[in-house]
C-alpha cells in the first residue's frame, strides 16, 4: 500500500507536470508576474515560413577559393546583413566558393543585392569624427588569449599607418577611437597608451569567437574577392504566412492520429506513451529555443518524422512486453524483460539514423541541413522518453494497479 501510494503521487506529479509544460509551450503562461511565451512566439520561423529574401553570392576566382577568404567574406555580409535588424537572417556557406545570405520579412532583392556585392570599407574614426585610418592601413589582425586569459585582438599597421595612428593615439589618449565597418561599429576601444610602433592590442571582446570575428573582419578591410550574385529567391508574405497555419494543421493531424493509434491498439500502455510524446513534443521545441534554430518546413517535417520513430520505439516495446506475456510471466517481470530485450533494436535502428543525419548535414543544402539537424535532435530525445519516460509511468502504472491484466497490453490469455 505505502508503494502503491507514493507511485500514484508520483505518477500525478509527472501527468500534472507534462501538461503544464505543454500548455506553456502551446499558448505561453504568466506566473508571479514574469511571462513564459508560447513556442510560437520565441522559435525563430525561417524565410519559407514567413517570406524574404533569399541570395545565393559566388566567389569569381579562376582559381580555388581560399578556405580563409571564403570565411572573411561571409563573416562580412553578416555584418552587413545585421545592420537591416533582422534577428532570424542566416548566412552560410555552400560548397567553397558560394554563400547564401536567407532574410526574412525583406522583400527588397534588389537593394539586398546591392548592399551584398559592394566591396566595403573599413575605418577607424575618432571622437571628432574624422577618419584615421582605413582598411589600407592595416597589415595584419590576429586574435588571441592574453596572459589574464581575456580574449583580445592584435592589431599590426602598414608604415605609413602606423605614423598616422602614432599622431592620432597621442592626440586621443584617455578617449576611444571607433572601428567601423560599412558605417556599422565593431568595437570602440579607449587609448590607453601612445602607440608608436604600428602594433596595438584591443582588448574588451565578450568571447573568443566574438574577438575572432572581429579579428577577420578588421584584417580584410573589405570583400577580400569579388562576388556576383548567382540565385536570387523571394518568398511573398502571404505564401510564407499561410505555410504555418497549414503545417500546424496538417502535424496536428498526424499527431492526433498517432496517438488515437497507440490508445486503440495498446490501450493504457498506449496511453502512457502519448503522454510521454507530449514530453517529447515539448523538449524538441525547448531545445529549439536553446540552440536559437531557425525552424523551417523541411525541419518540421524532420519533427514529425521523429515523432513517428519514437512512436516506433514504443511500440518495439510494448510488442516484446506482448510476447513476454504470452509466455505466462508476471505483469511486473513481462515489463522489465520487454524493454530490456528491445533495447538493443531501438538503438540500432536510431543511430544508423543518426548517421544518415550527420551525412545529410554535412553534405546537404541549407534545406537539407534544416531537415537532418531537427532529425538528429528529435531521434536522441525520442530515445529518451521512450526508453526513460515510457518505462518509467508503465512501471508506476503497475506499481498503482491501473496494469493489473494481461488483457490491459491486449493480451488475451486462455
Amino acid at each position: 500500500m505505502k508503494t502503491k501510494g507514493k507511485s500514484t503521487l508520483l505518477f500525478i506529479f509527472i501527468v500534472l507536470f507534462i501538461a503544464i509544460a505543454a500548455y506553456a509551450g502551446a499558448y505561453g503562461i504568466e506566473i508571479a508576474g514574469y511571462r513564459l511565451n508560447s513556442f510560437n512566439d520565441v522559435i525563430n520561423k525561417g524565410l519559407d515560413l514567413q517570406g524574404g529574401v533569399s541570395v545565393v553570392e559566388e566567389i569569381v576566382s579562376q582559381g580555388k577559393v581560399k578556405n580563409e577568404d571564403l570565411e572573411k567574406t561571409k563573416e562580412l555580409l553578416a555584418v552587413r546583413v545585421n545592420k537591416l535588424g533582422v534577428a532570424e537572417t542566416v548566412v552560410t556557406t555552400e560548397g567553397d566558393r558560394r554563400i547564401r545570405v536567407d532574410i526574412p520579412g525583406k522583400f527588397d532583392s534588389t537593394s539586398i543585392i546591392e548592399m551584398l556585392t559592394k566591396a566595403g570599407e573599413l575605418k577607424f574614426v575618432g571622437p571628432d569624427n574624422n577618419t584615421i585610418l582605413t582598411g589600407k592601413d592595416v597589415k595584419n589582425a590576429t586574435s588571441y588569449l592574453d596572459q589574464n586569459g581575456e580574449p583580445t585582438i592584435g592589431l599590426e599597421l602598414t608604415s605609413e599607418g602606423a605614423k598616422k595612428f602614432a599622431e592620432a593615439t597621442e592626440k586621443f589618449l584617455n578617449q576611444n577611437i571607433a572601428i567601423y565597418m560599412d558605417d556599422q561599429m565593431l568595437t570602440n576601444p579607449t587609448v590607453k597608451n601612445v602607440i608608436t610602433e604600428g602594433k596595438a592590442t584591443i582588448t574588451g571582446s565578450k568571447s573568443m569567437d566574438e574577438a575572432r570575428r572581429q579579428a577577420s573582419i578588421i584584417q580584410s578591410g573589405a570583400l577580400p574577392v569579388t562576388l556576383k550574385t548567382a540565385s536570387v529567391k523571394t518568398v511573398g508574405p502571404t505564401l510564407g504566412a499561410n505555410a504555418i497555419p497549414n503545417s500546424v494543421k496538417a502535424g496536428t493531424i498526424g499527431i492526433l492520429l498517432v496517438f488515437l493509434f497507440m490508445i486503440v491498439y495498446y490501450r493504457v500502455p498506449g496511453l502512457l506513451a502519448d503522454i510521454a510524446l507530449v514530453l517529447y513534443i515539448v523538449l524538441v521545441l525547448l531545445v529549439f529555443v536553446g540552440i536559437n534554430a531557425t525552424l523551417t518546413l523541411p525541419g518540421i517535417a524532420g519533427f514529425l518524422l521523429t515523432i513517428g520513430m519514437a512512436v516506433d520505439a514504443n511500440v518495439l516495446i510494448f510488442e516484446r512486453i506482448k510476447e513476454e506475456l504470452k509466455t505466462g510471466k508476471s505483469i511486473k517481470s513481462a515489463v522489465d524483460s520487454g524493454f530490456h530485450r528491445a533495447l538493443s533494436s531501438i538503438l540500432d535502428s536510431n543511430i544508423t539514423t543518426i548517421i544518415a543525419g550527420i551525412v545529410l548535414y554535412y553534405l546537404g543544402s541549407v534545406a537539407v541541413k534544416g531537415f537532418a539537424l531537427t532529425l538528429m535532435i528529435g531521434i536522441i530525445l525520442s530515445m529518451f522518453t521512450a526508453i526513460v519516460i515510457t518505462r518509467l509511468l508503465v512501471n508506476l502504472a503497475v506499481n498503482m494497479g491501473l496494469l493489473n491484466k494481461p488483457e490491459l497490453f491486449g493480451v488475451k490469455r486462455g
